[in-house]
């Protein structure tokens, strides 16, 4: 009975998170997600995420199991049953020079994981999580547009909008070679799609002109793959230092862009209408999209059960980046993330706040966006709690909590400098499902 409600909860978790992903459309606000794909999303989970999203060189956390999608050669020291479900709640607000600040609230699932040991230095690890997120809407207005004399009054206003984003469903294996080095990797099906709208509107209604509406959906779908090292070095058998390393084979994936062109009228209050004819409708022929070569640099260090710091350096050739053969126009990335957990007394029994797992980290990324001729850039710190549950015979929980607070863009150049929050909860089960056990 057992065996039946573990698989009933299983098959819960994975249908509302399919559900989710399915029926989200934008799962981010910011004008920044225009760029590329979409926001970009790394594979790190909550527990990384509150050490700055340490992961290259990490593998068990303490003594805890743990999944690390980010560097498949961490799945050979998975030694038990791991499950990892997790929440994201963003607070987004925008700022511009002369405008009112905007701020948005978003809300979904994250992530979906599951690690299972095969033999004793090696695992399966399977999961969903989000790829790409596009959210954005907001317009520029152009005075004095017609004539150009100064009596001119008319304006026109440029619109743009785009939602959707890419999710991936990921499978893969690491293996211990000998007692220090570890590989992994994992095979990745990408899909979904993005969805794109520029308008060009009149607000002068009394002029009878028709506005105009382009859109451009692409569904995207196709295989990804990504590889990696661990090399470990024990000065006992609680300390180690690792070495780790994490690339992306840039693959390219299959798409089909749809292309639309309408006209439309704007009602009284400015709000766009339905389309009043079609010029142009065309689906293209199916084509590809070239992903940017990524590749991940890790150092770490761990006294188990007591503290863990680590860095990683991580390049991403998103210059790269090409949709039906054209280049996206971004720039290589780099990005700099340092961290670290500590646990006062991970066998405390008296002083439960001392078998907590205190997280910091910073992180410093120059992204592949430029925008009005500046690099965009983004910097944040986190926080992040790791808080055990009381375990049964078979079973070990815990409750991870992570904070990112972070700033991206600027207010120079006219550009929208954007804060946000991002808010994570995920709750990892250690569980021993397939031993067999004597009474059932």
């Amino acid at each position: 009975m057992i065996k039946f409600i573990r698989f009933g909860v299983l098959v819960l978790l994975t249908a509302a998170t399919v559900t989710a992903n399915a029926q989200s459309t934008a799962t981010t606000s910011s004008p920044y997600s225009r760029y590329g794909l979409g926001d970009y999303n790394p594979a790190v989970l909550p527990t990384n995420i509150g050490m700055g999203g340490i992961s290259t060189a990490i593998n068990t956390v303490g003594l805890f199991n743990n999944i690390n999608p980010a560097n498949p050669a961490s799945y050979s020291k998975i030694g038990i049953t791991v499950i990892d479900a997790g929440l994201l709640a963003r607070i987004t607000t925008l700022n511009k020079t002369g405008q009112n600040s905007q701020s948005n609230n978003s809300f979904r699932l994250s992530h979906l994981a599951f690690g299972i040991p095969v033999s004793k230095r090696s695992a399966l690890a399977f999961g969903l999580m989000p790829y790409t997120e596009m959210g954005y809407n907001y317009r520029q207005k152009l005075n004095n547009f017609g004539t150009g004399l100064p009596a001119d009054t008319n304006a026109v206003n440029y619109i743009y909008s785009g939602d959707g984003g890419l999710s991936k469903i990921y499978l893969g294996y690491g293996f211990g070679i000998g007692s220090h080095l570890s590989i992994g990797a994992n095979a990745s099906y990408i899909f979904g799609n993005l969805k794109e709208t520029q308008s060009t509107e009149i607000p002068n209604i009394s002029l009878g002109v028709l506005n105009s509406r382009v859109e451009e959906s692409n569904a995207i779908n196709g295989f990804n793959y990504d590889f990696g090292a661990q090399y470990s070095i024990d000065f006992s058998l609680r300390r180690h230092l690792t070495f780790g390393y994490s690339g992306s084979a840039n693959t390219k994936l299959n798409t089909q862009s749809r292309y639309i062109v309408s006209n439309y009228y704007s009602d009284s209050n400015g709000d766009a209408g339905l389309a009043t004819d079609s010029i142009v409708n065309r689906t293209n022929p199916k084509g590809k999209v070239q992903l940017p070569l990524m590749q991940h640099f890790g150092i770490s260090y761990q006294n188990d059960g007591k503290f863990l710091i680590g860095a990683d350096y991580s390049m991403g050739k998103w210059s790269e980046l090409t949709v039906d053969g054209v280049n996206r126009g971004l720039r290589n990335s780099r990005t700099v993330n340092v961290g670290g957990q500590f646990t006062p007394n991970i066998n405390s029994l008296s002083n439960y706040w001392a078998s907590v797992d205190y997280r910091l980290g910073f992180i410093m990324d120059d992204t592949y966006m430029v925008v009005n001729n500046t690099n965009i850039k983004r910097y944040a710190g986190t926080i992040g709690f790791g808080l055990p549950l009381r375990p049964n015979n078979s079973s070990f929980y815990k409750i991870n909590l992570a904070a990112e607070v972070g700033r991206r863009g600027t207010l120079a150049s006219g550009l929208v400098k954007e804060n946000y929050i991002n808010l994570h909860l995920s709750f990892t089960l250690n569980d021993k499902w397939f031993q067999k056990y004597r009474f059932d």
